[in-house]
């Protein structure tokens, strides 16, 4: 069945200028076969007149977190509670609501949000003392539990800090109810996951294939799979006849347990899965390695330390990391960074590039993620070593930066998610949102992209206008090269003869009417693989 898309605004997100836009273009079945002008397409069966719309290529949301993301959209949302006093009455309200609830989670509360910055198991008691709360930081990295949740996860005075976190403590020693890090894993999420059943992960499965093809979205790069989430995906996959709404790929998350056998077990796991476990619409293409943590929580690894003089270690010190980093680039798998201090991008790439002298000259696209603060240099090196840059416009907005500011609180701020480095450099550059650290819709995302002003609260000012991209590149950067990032940007990302037929349409046309029409534009339909995954 061949069906031409005519009478349209099509965006192809072609890098030539003169294809970058099309009025026409033609589907047979699952591919495109034709983009063009109208008076040159070729004869189709039938025939969609686009009445104006504008159409783009369907967006990658190249880093996200789906289990995770399908867990927080059910869970009490807390980031624009920008008080003590908000969150509590939210969280009583939530108790309210929930009375036999065994209990509270909750997630995107601010550290600015709370006196001093500094959280406690006391605050929560306030509110909710009855039973366990655990509230997820806005970036994940850290965890904030009340008296109650201590108690559940068996944490006192004598449980020692995991490899790679810390337990929050007062003065005298006694937990704080703060999680920074591994000790968020090791106990309050690993604790979510033991409770969590297969019912609950399919349930947080299903609310994120509808979420991303109603923002239009079709494909995902998963930053954190495990056995969980490959196994509730693998459900769905057969609750659809072996097809999903969305492409899925995925990293394999790889922790530091401190013993170099069992990294390299990890990374061999991965490659096993890579081959025996992919599907067209489910493939394991890598693994995750977390570096470092976050500046709002001064756990990101910097050379320099942070306005209190504190600094945070590596998750991964480079003499560990080499050897995981070399065997995954040896297997075939992609190896994806979290790196948000200097420090830790400085050691990603020392690890990738003794990966290529070790393994010579092969197909390799690695990546780093997030790159919040990196060293002037970095986008040229990334770029001589073939390196991905993977950010998140979203994590810019100013709603939320003045706690990442206060924590440098020095010229580093300056260079805050400097984007056209990337591009000036040559780098790949593949944007993102890491749900759900932040909102996953696109459209927001390219909004705080193309203005540097908060799609949270548009009554924030813009910070770093000067980093802001024109609406096409960043376009781009979210459809062709965050499809391109994991190694699809030869048949997807594109409206282009050859590329999968992966397209969205809009009810606005931002680019006529400006970036701020990007706030209340609507998808009126998303099309995967020639099949309407969403309509309005």
């Amino acid at each position: 069945m061949t069906t031409l898309y005519r009478n349209g605004r099509i965006f192809t997100a072609d890098p030539r200028p003169e294809h970058a836009w099309a009025d026409a273009f033609v589907v047979d079945h699952d591919m495109i076969v034709f983009a063009g002008a109208a008076v040159d397409a070729p004869t189709a069966e039938d025939t969609v007149d686009l009445e104006g719309s504008l159409v783009v290529p369907g967006f990658t949301d190249a880093h996200t977190h789906l289990l995770g993301m399908g867990t927080a959209l059910g869970q009490l949302h807390l980031t624009d509670a920008r008080s003590l006093e908000d969150i509590q009455a939210r969280l009583r309200g939530a108790r309210a609501d929930a009375p036999d609830a065994p209990a509270l989670w909750g997630r995107g509360w601010l550290f600015d949000s709370v006196p001093g910055g500094r959280p406690t198991a006391e605050m929560l008691d306030t509110a909710v003392p009855d039973v366990p709360v655990f509230l997820d930081a806005n970036d994940y990295h850290s965890c904030w539990v009340n008296t109650a949740a201590l108690a559940e996860l068996g944490i006192t005075r004598d449980t020692p800090d995991p490899l790679g976190g810390s337990i929050g403590r007062t003065a005298d020693g006694e937990p704080d109810g703060m999680l920074y890090e591994t000790a968020a894993t090791q106990y309050a999420w690993a604790h979510r996951d033991a409770t969590m059943t297969d019912a609950d992960r399919d349930v947080a499965v299903e609310r994120v294939l509808r979420a991303y093809p109603a923002a239009g979205v079709t494909g995902v790069v998963d930053m954190a799979f495990d056995d969980l989430g490959l196994q509730a995906f693998q459900r769905a996959l057969a609750r659809r006849d072996g097809e999903l709404p969305i492409r899925v790929a995925a990293h394999w998350f790889v922790a530091n347990t401190g013993d170099p056998a069992e990294n390299l077990r990890q990374v061999a796991r991965a490659a096993e899965l890579a081959t025996s476990s992919s599907t067209p619409w489910l493939r394991i293409v890598g693994i995750k390695l977390v570096l470092d943590g976050v500046i709002d929580a001064c756990t990101a690894a910097m050379r320099h330390p942070y306005a209190d003089g504190s600094n945070a270690e590596p998750i991964w010190p480079l003499e560990q990391l080499a050897p995981v980093v070399a065997a995954a680039d040896a297997a075939g798998l992609q190896v994806a960074l979290h790196a948000i201090g200097d420090y830790a991008s400085e050691i990603a790439l020392d690890a990738i590039e003794r990966a290529a002298a070790t393994n010579g000259d092969r197909p390799r696209r690695h990546r780093l993620e997030h790159l919040e603060y990196a060293a002037p240099g970095t986008a040229e090196r990334m770029a001589r070593l073939g390196v991905t840059a993977s950010m998140q416009p979203v994590h810019a907005d100013p709603a939320i930066f003045a706690n990442w500011a206060e924590m440098l609180g020095d010229e580093r701020v300056d260079r805050a998610f400097p984007w056209p480095e990337y591009e000036d450099a040559g780098a790949l550059l593949a944007f993102s949102t890491d749900a759900p650290t932040a909102p996953h819709e696109a459209l927001a995302n390219m909004y705080v992209a193309t203005t540097r002003a908060s799609a949270l609260d548009p009554g924030v000012a813009a910070i770093h206008p000067h980093y802001a991209l024109p609406l096409d590149r960043a376009i781009a950067h979210a459809t062709r090269d965050a499809a391109a990032s994991v190694g699809d940007g030869d048949w997807r990302g594109r409206i282009a003869a050859g590329c999968a037929a992966d397209f969205v349409v809009l009810d606005a046309d931002p680019f006529a009417t400006g970036a701020e029409s990007l706030l209340t534009a609507r998808v009126d339909q998303t099309v995967v693989a020639g099949r309407r995954r969403y309509a309005s």
